[in-house]
Order: C-alpha cells, then sequence, then structure tokens
C-alpha cells in the first residue's frame, strides 16, 4: 500500500492482510491503534514525517523485516523494538533526535543495516554482541566520544561510518573487525589509532579533518585505501 506524498495527517483504513505499507513524506503525528494488529506486514516506512513516538506496541509486528522510521521527531524508541524476530533487513532511524539507542536492539540477531545518523547519540549499548549479522552501521554526525569495545564483536560488519562525532581514539577491538572494507572516521578529534586496524581487509580509511592525529608509520601500508587530505 503506497500513501507516499500525499499530506496526509492520519492513516486510512488499513486491509487486515496487508504486507507492505509505505507512508513516506506526510504529515502524520500518529498512528493509528489497528496498524500494530497487522500481523503480516514485512515493509513499513514512516519516513519524514512528523512523530514524535512510537509505541511500544510496535513490538506485535513480528512479521517486519523492514522498518524506515527516519526524518522524523523521536526523541527516544521503545524497548519492544527488539521483539521483532525478522527485523533482518534494514532499521532506519537517521535524522530523528534520538541520543540513545534502547539496549533491545541488540537482540535483532539477523538485522544486516542499521542506520542511525543525524541525532544526537551520546553513546551505544554497552553490549553490541548480539548484533552478529550486521554488515552496515551508520552512525555519522551524532555525538558519539568513544565506542564500546562490543564494537568488535560484530564479525560481519562491512561498513563503518563515524564521521562527524568527537571520537578521540577507538578501542583496540575494532582491529577484530575482520570483514571490514570501509571505515570511515573524518571529523573527529582522533589523536591514536589501534594498530589492529592495518591488519583489516580495508578498501577505504578515510581520516581527513583530524587535526590533532599523529598518524602511525604502519599507516604507510595501508597506502592503497587511506585518506588523508
Amino acid at each position: 500500500m503506497d500513501l507516499d506524498h500525499q499530506g496526509l495527517t492520519r492513516l486510512p483504513a488499513l486491509p487486515a492482510g496487508l504486507e507492505h505499507l509505505s507512508a513516506y513524506d506526510n504529515e502524520l503525528t500518529g498512528l493509528p491503534d489497528e496498524l500494530w494488529t497487522l500481523d503480516r506486514l514485512a515493509v513499513l516506512n514512516l519516513a519524514a514525517n512528523r512523530l514524535t513516538a512510537i509505541p511500544p506496541a510496535i513490538g506485535r509486528l513480528t512479521a517486519l523485516h523492514t522498518l524506515d522510521l527516519g526524518h522524523n521527531q523521536l526523541t527516544d524508541l521503545p524497548d519492544e523494538l527488539g521483539d521483532l524476530p525478522n527485523l533482518t533487513e534494514y532499521l532506519y532511524l537517521s535524522d530523528n533526535r534520538l541520543t540513545t539507542l534502547p539496549a533491545s536492539l541488540t537482540r535483532l540477531g539477523g538485522l544486516r543495516y542499521l542506520g542511525a545518523a543525524d541525532n544526537g547519540l551520546t553513546a551505544l549499548p554497552a553490549d553490541l554482541s548480539g548484533l552478529r549479522e550486521l554488515r552496515e552501521l551508520r552512525l555519522y554526525r551524532n555525538d558519539l566520544h568513544e565506542l564500546p569495545d562490543s564494537i568488535g564483536s560484530l564479525g560481519k560488519l562491512r561498513e563503518l561510518h563515524l564521521r562527524g562525532n568527537h571520537l578521540t581514539t577507538l578501542p583496540d577491538s575494532v582491529g577484530e573487525l575482520s570483514d571490514l572494507r570501509y571505515l570511515d572516521l573524518r571529523e573527529n578529534d582522533l589523536r591514536t589509532l589501534p594498530a589492529g586496524l592495518a591488519r583489516l581487509p580495508l578498501v577505504k580509511l578515510d581520516l581527513r579533518w583530524n587535526r590533532w592525529l599523529a598518524t602511525p608509520a604502519w599507516l604507510d601500508d595501508l597506502d592503497d585505501c587511506l585518506v588523508l587530505r
């Protein structure tokens, strides 16, 4: 069901067997209770509305594999997001007003893509190890000053986007991201880098606009993938 760009302030009646709902770029400020009864809904796109909250009832949508809540005005998320066992394809939370992510998100063991850029995140959940299938993590333009050591447990991660935060260093465990191909560290406050980066199969390591970074000698070995200026 495609309801994009219609200027809607409320959703119309929704058929019981609905599997796909896109209401992108409307004027929604709330959601009807019947939405949370759609037990076959697999794709839900509510991006670019005026939503300030998502109710705990979202945990009932157990068939969801794709969820887009980006470009709203969300300040927090319900723990029940972690109760979506089939949410494996895509979770997009970028361009909201989030300062934290619920620890329950780490129960999404099959999730491959998590986007939470352009928020006000000050920290990540301490234990990320449950996100064992994650391939891409986008956290650029937040307020992160450090990463948890558990970032190294994301063994299938291929892209890590951290541009525009306030990181001064990275945990040594980043060197354990054995599938990592793309690491974007632009516009941070990095002083040092863990030597384990030299072991990773990086295709691109972007270190631009880290004015206090002392570049270690081993960076010369990454010349093929390195962007410094």
